[in-house]
């Protein structure tokens, strides 16, 4: 296979893994009085029981290896208003530790101390029960301690960007069984 083919091979499957939509959350975590924070858009649900979450951040990241070196991390599940906070901590060039925080209102979660941030849907507080390398990103997972939710639109990630809206679901009008007749090639 040529460098072309490889390429636009490599090229379809990124443009494929951007279809997945999912939730935009910022991770914080605070060890030996250093606090930091960073934007995530791969948060999902491992285990209902027992409750565990797992988060995919880059190879090297500075908020994994707080979170394990204390043992705890929190996550923020941004509201569609807060599209400027998950670009801030997605902003490489932030200022390290609490000056990232500076002139954002939070409170500090009750399990792992880490920042809370009022306005978003969603704040776990988690302790970290694995951690690994898979590829380019690191793996988190934190079994969840404390949780509350609240109501609003979400913040989306798709296909490369982020979008804020209202969730419609779809009508049960629309809910018949598909006719396979239809759907099998011939």
């Amino acid at each position: 296979m040529t460098g072309i083919a490889l390429r636009s091979r490599w090229n379809e499957h990124n443009r494929a893994l951007r279809a997945l939509a999912s939730p935009v959350s910022v991770l914080t975590a605070e060890h030996d009085g250093r606090r930091h924070g960073t934007t995530v858009s791969t948060v999902t649900r491992i285990s209902r029981r027992p409750q565990v979450l797992g988060a995919c951040l880059k190879s090297g990241s500075v908020l994994a290896a707080l979170a394990v070196a204390e043992g705890r991390f929190a996550v923020n599940v941004l509201s569609g208003q807060q599209g400027r906070l998950a670009r801030w901590f997605a902003e490489s060039s932030r200022p390290d530790g609490p000056g990232q925080f500076a002139g954002i209102e939070w409170r500090p979660s009750p399990y792992a101390h880490a920042p809370l941030f009022v306005g978003a849907l969603a704040h776990y507080d988690c302790r970290v029960v694995g951690s690994f390398t898979v590829g380019d990103h690191e793996v988190l997972l934190g079994a969840v301690v404390n949780a509350v939710a609240a109501d609003g639109d979400p913040l989306i990630s798709y296909s490369g960007d982020m979008f804020a809206g209202t969730l419609i679901p779809v009508a049960e009008s629309e809910d018949r069984p598909f006719d396979l007749k239809e759907t099998v090639p011939s």
